[in-house]
């Protein structure tokens, strides 16, 4: 298999209420490849943003079913990497208005 680029690991960050709460603890929460790892995930945060990552998390998040009248459908599965930063290191195109 080949090596992914950090532009195809990282699809977009994940931007809620509860990742916005997360961001206090230098905790930031993106939405990744399936195909990749941990691994490939602390590099490609390293890489587009210039800190330093000190742990990563990953979970696969599951679609869930939705109905629009008697029609039902569901929606896409994807990744999540939810990734902390070492001490002193922030992510200032993510933190907004905190």
């Amino acid at each position: 298999m080949e090596k992914l680029r950090a532009y195809d690991i990282i699809t977009r960050p994940v931007l809620t209420e509860k990742s916005y709460m997360l961001m206090q603890d230098r905790k930031y929460t993106f939405e990744v490849s399936r195909e990749c790892n941990k691994t490939d995930v602390k590099e490609a945060i390293e890489a587009l943003y210039g800190v330093k990552v000190e742990k990563v998390f990953v979970m696969n998040v599951k679609g869930k079913v939705k109905r629009m009248g008697k029609n039902e459908g569901k929606t896409r599965s994807w990744k999540k990497a939810i990734v902390k930063l070492a001490d002193g290191y922030v992510i200032k195109e993510l933190q907004g208005n905190i």
